[in-house]
């Protein structure tokens, strides 16, 4: 049986595939902050985490119609578009010599981290993380915090392209399982 949050999320979903602009302004107005600390610890730089942000909203409203429920949730979904996108222009402003690469020692020991309204930590993620174990811990975090490719964790870990892809998939299956118990308690 679904939840109701479930439920208003499937008429949302059915909404913004018939193209109903308000269903998008409502999407934006509740994900726009999360979606946008990720990519701004990706990023670094406000305009181009401003400019990303532009690109990954509007390949959501281009892309909705490819979102398949039964694969995945929808922020999910939408966090994949927008780390993508980041990394992309990450990938973009180096090529350009407008962005400095930083090692995930510097990223994790900045302390000056834009805020926004509502952020990874502000949902708890970062606690769950930190309770994996190290091998997974540190995978999830190169990927998903530090906005590294699978390819690039691989050479920076100088571990294989295929243990890095078991312990980010083994990671995730943890951490869902943490979630879905730490949800239910609350």
């Amino acid at each position: 049986m679904k939840s109701e949050e479930e439920i208003e999320q499937d008429k949302l979903i059915e909404q913004l595939k018939k193209g109903d602009k308000r269903s998008f302004e409502l999407l934006y107005e509740n994900y726009s902050s999360a979606l946008y600390g990720v990519v701004y610890r990706i990023i670094q730089k406000e305009d181009a985490a401003a400019d990303a942000m532009q690109e990954s909203f509007v390949k959501i409203w281009k892309k909705i119609d490819s979102f398949d429920q039964q694969k995945g949730r929808l922020y999910t979904w939408m966090l994949n578009i927008a780390r993508n996108t980041a990394i992309d222009k990450v990938r973009k402003l180096r090529r350009e010599g407008k962005v400095e690469i930083q090692t995930f020692e510097s990223f994790v020991s900045s302390s000056n981290v834009h805020q926004t309204s509502m952020n990874v930590d502000h949902l708890g993620v970062k606690e769950v993380v930190d309770k994996l174990d190290d091998d997974h811990k540190l995978i999830i975090k190169y990927l998903y915090f530090g906005g590294y490719t699978q390819k690039e964790v691989s050479d920076e870990l100088d571990i294989p392209l295929g243990t890095v892809k078991t312990r980010a998939r083994n990671g995730l299956k943890k951490l869902r399982k943490m979630m879905t118990n730490f949800i239910f308690w609350i």
